[in-house]
This record gives C-alpha cells, structure tokens and sequence, in this order.
C-alpha cells in the first residue's frame, strides 16, 4: 500500500514518529509521500525522507499561505524545485472555506505551480476546498500537459469524471469511511479504478473506527478495506491496483 499524502513532520507525530512508521510498515505500507505545503514543512519533508527511506518528499506552497508576498513564495519555490529532488509539486490549489480574501492570489499562485510542475515534469497535488469550478478552469487550461491528483477529493462524482479526463487522479481518504459518506463511496464504488489512489492526510480526517482522533499512515488500510468492501474486491486487490497507480505516477 502507498499512502500518496501525509504531513507525518506535523507536531502531533513529534513524540512517537518512529512508532509510526513501524506501524506503517507493519500494516504493509511500503511509501509514504510527505507533502510539504509551506517553507517550512517542504524543507521537513525532504529532511526527514533522507533519514527514512519510507517517505517520499513533495514541495508547494497551500492556498492558506498565501498573502501579498505571494510572488516572493513563487520565486523561492522555483529555485527550491531546481536544487531538490521531490517527487510532486504540491500541494497547492484553492481553498476559499475559511478566508478568501486573497482569491486571486492564490489563483495566481496555484496557475505557477502548474507551470513549475511542468517545467520540472512532476505530478502536481491539488488540494480543492469550496473552489471547484475555479480549481477546474485552471486546470483545464494545461489539459495535456500536465498530470496529478485531487487529493481528498470532495467534489461530486460528475466532477470528479472532468478532473479525470484533465489527466488527474482521484485520491481518497478516511470520509470514505465515514457512515452517511455517500459521495465518496459513490466515487469509490464507480470511477475507474486504475485512476484511484488512496491516502491519510495525517494528522487530519482520522477514518471509522479513529474519527475525530489523530490520524496516522498506517490508517490507510482502513481506506483501502472500504474501497475493496464498496466494490466487492480483495483488499488485495485494491491494494495492487492503487499501489500500481502511485507508482506510476509519482514516478518511483
């Protein structure tokens, strides 16, 4: 199993990280992409992949970073991506939930970071929160160009389809669990499986039966059990299929 997204750097993991990867490794995680978002954690995430060979680094600058100072970030990321080998741009999109306030920046923002992903032939990780149509309309501009995956995905199935044929992958999470998640178990149960990749987002959206607890990588099987359950697959299965997905996207 691959885990394509978690921030196992974050302070919550500080006491017992190497527990963590035991775990991961135990429950037959064989990666794990560590996905930095921010100067700070891109630099964390290449540190600690060069210490544990189980991690995989990414570097992008997330849409709650952005400020005024945008085009400074943009100009550090370049050069970080030149010096620095990671393995997706990302993650980076647009996220209008909690503050929008600088939209356009981070549309600006999020637009670079699909052209540095081009321009250094690497995946790009798409985070989407209450911006799809905006998130979808730059997207489609580097239709061809570019690849990647909307990662805890949330959209609604029909977008899901469009992102898809952009060339981008549909990544799941612990909502899958959840019990009243008809969405992404619609998504699960119904979109091409060789598309799909599984992940954590840890520390964040825990799966049934740890919801509302700190999440970990080595949770991911619960992900994957529930995909193999919905489609009336092994988890054997499921496993090689999205393992093979990661695999072939990420380059590794």
């Amino acid at each position: 199993m691959i885990d394509t997204h978690s921030h196992l750097f974050a302070d919550e993991f500080e006491n017992d990280l190497l527990e963590c990867i035991n775990r991961a490794k135990e429950n037959n995680i064989e990666k794990i992409i560590l996905v930095g978002f921010s100067y700070e954690t891109n630099k964390k995430a290449y540190e600690l992949a060069k210490e544990y060979d189980i991690f995989l680094p990414t570097a992008g600058i997330h849409p709650s970073e952005v400020d005024s100072n945008y085009q400074e970030y943009l100009v550090y990321l370049d050069k970080y991506l030149s010096e620095h080998k990671v393995y997706a741009v990302g993650e980076c999109g647009l996220d209008y939930h909690w503050d929008d306030t600088y939209k356009e920046e981070q549309k600006i923002v999020f637009y670079e970071q699909c052209k540095l992903a081009i321009k250094y032939n690497l995946p790009i990780i798409v985070h989407m929160r209450d911006a799809t149509l905006d998130t979808y309309e730059i997207l489609k501009e580097f239709k061809g160009k570019i690849n990647g995956v909307m990662h805890c995905y949330s959209g609604s199935y029909e977008m899901a389809i469009e992102f898809m044929k952009l060339g981008l992958y549909i990544s799941l999470g612990g909502p899958v669990t959840f019990k009243n998640a008809r969405v992404p178990k619609e998504i699960a149960q119904n979109i091409d499986i060789d598309r799909l990749l599984i992940e954590t987002d840890c520390p964040y959206l825990a799966p049934t039966p740890f919801r509302g607890k700190r999440n970990e990588s080595s949770y991911v099987h619960y992900v994957c059990e529930e995909i193999a359950k919905i489609r009336g697959l092994s988890l054997e299965e499921v496993d090689k299929i999205t393992t093979a997905n990661a695999k072939r996207l990420f380059k590794f």
